[in-house]
């Protein structure tokens, strides 16, 4: 009785109102001190799996890496006993862009002390997908086989100096005024072109411009030094003129694929063909004064190059090549006081280097330096003489050497994957070199065939 009556008690004093109303602290800190033990244990024990599945990914990676290797090889071989080509040809997929070459994703240390594949931020394989765009004259690899680009383009040159040139040919019109010389010529060009490529394979690709072409000159004539009157009789003469330019036309040939760390080497040939107004076919004064500025060369021009690009992630050099042969032909014009016969333009050896940077996907710089030497012209003529009102002796002049040295800078900026912006700035660092010439490319690429 006595037990039953102490239990009774205990059931009674357990539900009475006094007891629920007791804080029960001491069950649940003892709860809690069993229970952070248990989540520390699955934390580390999550910790450690993570770790072992990532050292798994790695080492998987890395026998995808050597079967990759492998498979190269056998394909290798296998291509070498067929006579073709033992590596897919790398294509890019905008004018003047290269691919960056692949590169493996960023690893990161993981609190339990194995390495990791990094997650934060963009996934690390975007990275392969990167193509730098270099600068446009400079030309990226080969636009692959079926795409076609049209490119409009709108270009700015402006030139201060004592000769006249144009496409880096030089005229001697200083010879052809007679008792005047040309003391300062300003000329400011701008060019409006359309451009067409194509990619018939994945090595070759055709190419062609066709600009026109506005061009403002202004030259300041002065008479022969009278020590008497110096400034007497001098003239300050503007002409412009507008109407197509040269046009261009090409091909280029791509080497090899840029694999295993060697460069790409890209050939080509383009063709310039007089279409634009040269200056024997403007009217000039008695005196041999242009009375029209011109809009083209007047002259054939073919120009070989080989251009060599290496992707060095997150940056591509490149180097380009070339040699401008310019075809002499017969003018057969009186102008001013002289009887032109032929004229010979010089050959433009030319080269040119730089590198382009990745910023992100969509953004590049670049910089570089090209430099074109350009051999004298060489003129046939004959003078009339003041007296007779006949024509003299043949005479054979060569104009001096120039030297155009211009620091290049380009910015591109890709839209989508179908529109790239190319701006472009050159400024001059000799002294025949055209001040400044800026330009701004937009090409829009379809899949012909």
């Amino acid at each position: 009785m006595d037990i039953i009556g102490l239990a009774g008690g205990a059931v009674m004093a357990a539900t009475s109102p006094a007891a629920s109303s007791a804080p029960p602290a001491p069950p649940i800190l003892a709860v809690s001190q069993q229970v952070a033990p248990a989540q520390n244990d699955d934390i580390v024990t999550m910790r450690h799996q993570i770790a072992d599945e990532r050292a798994q990914l790695e080492q998987q990676q890395k026998e995808i890496e050597q079967q990759r290797r492998r498979l190269e090889t056998l394909e290798a071989k296998l291509a070498e006993r067929l006579g073709e080509s033992p590596q897919p040809v790398a294509t890019a997929s905008q004018p003047g862009e290269v691919p960056l070459p692949p590169s493996p994703p960023p690893t990161q240390t993981t609190q339990g002390g194995a390495p990791g594949v990094a997650t934060v931020g963009q996934a690390p394989t975007e990275q392969r997908q990167v193509q730098v765009a270099i600068l446009a004259e400079q030309g990226g690899i080969i636009t692959r086989r079926g795409r076609l680009t049209l490119e409009g383009d709108v270009e700015y040159t402006r030139a201060d100096n004592n000769t006249v040139i144009f496409r880096g040919v030089e005229i001697p019109t200083s010879v052809l005024i007679g008792v005047f010389d040309i003391n300062q010529s300003r000329q400011d060009l701008i060019t409006a072109a359309g451009v067409v490529r194509l990619g018939v394979t994945n090595r070759l690709e055709l190419n062609a411009r066709i600009p026109f072409v506005y061009q403002s000159s202004k030259t300041v004539l002065a008479p022969v030094a009278d020590p008497n009157n110096p400034n007497a009789g001098q003239l300050d003469r503007a002409v412009t003129n507008a109407n197509l330019g040269d046009v261009e036309f090409g091909f280029r040939y791509q080497f090899t694929n840029g694999h295993n760390g060697s460069p790409y080497l890209i050939a080509g040939v383009q063709a310039v063909v007089p279409s634009g107004i040269g200056p024997f076919s403007v009217p000039y004064d008695s005196l041999g004064n242009a009375l029209k500025a011109t809009t083209g060369a007047g002259f054939w021009g073919i120009t070989p190059n080989l251009t060599a690009i290496l992707p060095t992630d997150p940056a591509v050099l490149f180097a380009t090549l070339g040699y401008t042969i310019n075809i002499g032909r017969n003018v057969d014009k009186m102008i001013g006081p002289a009887f032109i016969e032929h004229v010979s333009p010089g050959g433009e050896p030319n080269a040119s280097v730089g590198i382009a940077i990745s910023l992100n996907p969509r953004t590049s710089i670049s910089f570089g330096y090209a430099h074109t030497w350009v051999l004298g012209t060489r003129t046939r003529f004959e003078t009339t003489n003041t007296q007779t009102g006949e024509l003299g002796d043949e005479t054979t002049i060569k104009t001096r050497d120039l030297q155009l040295g211009r620091l290049l800078f380009g910015i591109s900026y890709r839209v989508n994957p179908k529109t790239t912006i190319n701006w472009t700035v050159e400024g001059g660092l000799t002294a025949d070199a055209p001040e400044v010439r800026t330009a701004i490319r937009i090409p829009f690429t379809f899949d012909a065939f």
